[in-house]
């Protein structure tokens, strides 16, 4: 049976998580998605080698978000609002906050369409590159539902509050180029370069220090919640931390053994 989350590592560390359930526009909830992607997660959180994470998707679409029969079972009498409340809690909300722990940089490559759900997986990684033919929807309210999966959290902090608030309302789609515009993405490439530009970004992140990166990672985080005399404190106490790697070390050593020897060549 084929995964519908292909798991991929290459010799730097870093691994590419390829939504795989074309058929229904890989949507995240029905298909079995949302547990191989849990299942990927724990992985990459206990695997000390990663170094990212890249999520794409097989097929025109990068994901369809929900689909629709799995909303029609759940208008059924047999679900009233304290079990559907459960079923969201221990299952789609699980996603979330599991790719937001992931220690590692994440980088969305939006091959085509994110619609409701998918737009909010995307916006729960660090970056996104969209290929031209990627659109974005918050598209909740045009089924008559809110966003379930945590879009309410964290496209504010992508775009800003008053333009999450215009997707969110209206539920209409952006293009590549006002993804672009609007801060959603850093960079929009042909098809055929997504996942290479997407490679070769997550690569020039895998050769930095380590310990380093995944600290940097959790202040950039800390830092959209905490205030300026924590989070200076939280910086000391990573840096502290860092000043004392290998990493460090072997860098320090590089840079002094290169300026010696540029001396030695001026004497």
């Amino acid at each position: 049976m084929t995964s519908p989350v292909i798991y991929e590592q290459d010799d730097l560390g870093v691994v590419t998580l390829t939504l795989n359930h074309p058929e229904t526009r890989n949507a995240l909830t029905g298909t079995g998605i949302v547990e191989a992607m849990l299942q990927a997660c724990d992985r990459i959180e206990h695997d000390p080698t990663v170094t990212a994470v890249i999520i794409t998707a097989n097929g025109p679409i990068f994901s369809s978000g929900g689909k629709i029969d799995e909303m029609q079972r759940q208008i059924g009498p047999e679900f009233n609002s304290a079990v559907l409340r459960q079923e969201y809690r221990h299952g789609i909300q699980r996603l979330p906050l599991a790719v937001h722990a992931i220690e590692v940089p994440t980088i969305a490559a939006v091959n085509g369409p994110a619609i409701g759900a998918g737009c909010d997986l995307a916006c729960m990684c660090d970056l996104r590159i969209a290929s031209e033919a990627a659109t974005f929807a918050e598209s909740f309210v045009k089924v008559g539902i809110v966003p379930g999966d945590g879009g309410a959290w964290f496209l504010p902090r992508v775009i800003g509050m008053a333009r999450a608030a215009e997707m969110s309302f209206t539920g209409d789609a952006i293009d590549a180029q006002t993804a672009l515009d609007w801060g959603m993405v850093s960079r929009v490439v042909p098809a055929d370069q997504l996942l290479s530009t997407a490679q070769t970004l997550a690569r020039k992140m895998a050769t930095n220090s380590a310990p380093a990166v995944r600290m940097t990672k959790r202040l950039l985080r800390e830092g959209q919640q905490s205030s300026l005399a924590n989070l200076l404190e939280l910086s000391a106490a990573y840096q502290a931390i860092v000043h004392k790697t290998e990493e460090h070390a072997a860098i320090v050593k590089d840079f002094m053994d290169k300026k010696a020897a540029r001396r030695a060549q001026r004497s």
